[in-house]
This record gives C-alpha cells, structure tokens and sequence, in this order.
C-alpha cells in the first residue's frame, strides 16, 4: 500500500462527486465512529471549532484504517500552521476565506517544499513521511498535496478568475455560510441571490477544469450543486446531527429544550 498517495486528489480528478461530513467534536472517537459511516472525506475544521495540532493528530490517526479521506481546515491561510498539519500527516488542506491570487499562491507555496515553496524539512521528525520510512519522501510529497481555497465574499468571486489561474490550487470551496453573511443575507445561504452566485462559481470553477466543492445539509439543495458540477460536497455537520437528534429524542418524551424552533433555511 502506497501510505503517500492522496486518494481524495486522485478521486477529485476522475470527475466522481466525494460526498463529506465536517468534524467539529474534535475527538478521535466520534471521528472514527463516523469514518466508518461512508462518507468518502471528513474534513476535521480548525477554523470553527476548537481543533489544535494535537486533537487534528488523533483525528488523523483514528480515520487513517478507513476508507473515508481526511480533509483538514487550518485557522487561517497560515504558514506556520500549515507547516504544523502537513507534517503531522494532513495531505488535503481547505484553507479559509482566501481573497485573490497572491493568498491562494501563498497557500500553495506553504504546501510544497523549496525549490517549489516555502515549507521546512523536517521530515525525520513527522508523521508525515513515517518519520522517514516512506521511501523518497520529500521527492514525492509535493505531487500528493491537495489545496483548496475557499471563496467566501464578494471581493474573492470578483477575484475567482485570477484564483482559478494559479498553479497548485486543486480546488475552490464555496462558503455559503460567509457569502451569504456577505451579501447581505446572513443565515439565508438558500437565498435566491445567493444560490444564483453560487451556481455560476461552479460552473465558473468546472470550466477552469478545477474542482468546485461547497457545504450543505439541506439534502435537495446539495443535490441541486451536485447536479451542477459540484465534486466534493459537505452534506452534514457531526455537531448538527447529535444535537438535532438528541432534541428529537427528548421531545418525543415531552421534554423539548425550546418553544422556538428557527424555519430559516441553514448550511448546518
């Protein structure tokens, strides 16, 4: 077995849509049970929930015996972090809130080792190379990257041209969370305004021969993105479904938590 080859780029290039689930339990318990579940990816989020190197570690090595793909999401479009998860075995990084060329560059040169980027050689101390038992590991680690950007403003879809332009970049999240908020729409992804946008990124994403990706629990919704072009598409939140299940569960007993329950339309 290959421990080196990226099975979700590789997937991501034939064209076949990787159906995912976000991670926000930031335990390697939860994410091995769910890595069991078939989804094809789980993207364990640094971003929003409180993920650090050493919960994204356990993350890693709880999913690793599985066949779903681990996809990680860094604070922010960082260096030094990146650093930190690629070495400890992060392949596939989905980095937050990327505006223009220059940062989606910069994501990418993070990602590779010199000549071709910035990222240190550490590589007897990380799990990455099996601390050095995979065979030419830093001749190969370049090629199995996978990067992608998320766009998730007015100002980064005024910019997706130059983005899609850059080399390294695998693919472009939508975020409709952030997009929507930005528009003007807050907590409304589904908003026909929004929904238009996001229709002509994908195609706009699908045409540059990249690949479009997005999240959306509304089952019908990610459906309607897939049908589109779509290739790897978040369709639940780990927090979400404990939460709204539990909720159920309570009520079915006459022990709901609220009287007020929220009809507007959620990316979660």
């Amino acid at each position: 077995m290959d421990l080196l080859e990226n099975k979700f780029k590789k997937a991501l290039k034939t064209g076949q849509p990787q159906i995912g689930l976000w991670l926000g339990l930031c335990s390697p318990y939860s994410a091995e049970l769910l890595a069991g579940a078939g989804f094809d990816w789980l993207l364990i989020d640094g971003e929003h929930a409180p993920n650090n190197v050493q919960t994204t570690l356990a993350q890693l090595q709880a999913i690793a015996p599985y066949p779903s793909q681990p996809v990680v999401r860094p604070p922010w479009n960082d260096p030094v972090i990146i650093k930190q998860l690629l070495d400890i075995g992060a392949q596939t990084l989905l980095l937050p809130m990327v505006q223009n060329a220059e940062q989606a560059q910069q994501a990418v040169r993070a990602t590779r080792y010199p000549p071709a980027g910035i990222r240190g050689v550490g590589s007897a101390l990380a799990r990455a190379s099996r601390w050095n038992r995979i065979p030419d590991y830093l001749q190969r680690a370049n090629d199995e990257m996978c990067v992608i950007v998320q766009v998730e403003t007015r100002e980064a879809l005024n910019n997706l041209p130059d983005i899609l332009k850059v080399e390294g970049v695998d693919g472009v999240f939508i975020g409709p969370a952030d997009l929507s908020a930005d528009m003007g729409f807050s907590g409304n992804p589904n908003h026909p305004e929004v929904k238009k946008v996001i229709e002509e990124a994908i195609k706009q994403i699908r045409a540059a021969g990249l690949a479009p990706g997005i999240l959306m629990a509304a089952p019908d919704v990610a459906e309607h993105y897939i049908k589109l072009g779509a290739l790897f598409v978040a369709v639940g939140v780990d927090t979400t479904l404990l939460a709204r299940a539990a909720e159920a569960l309570a009520e079915k007993f006459g022990k709901a938590v609220s009287d007020i329950t929220s009809t507007t339309p959620s990316v979660y």
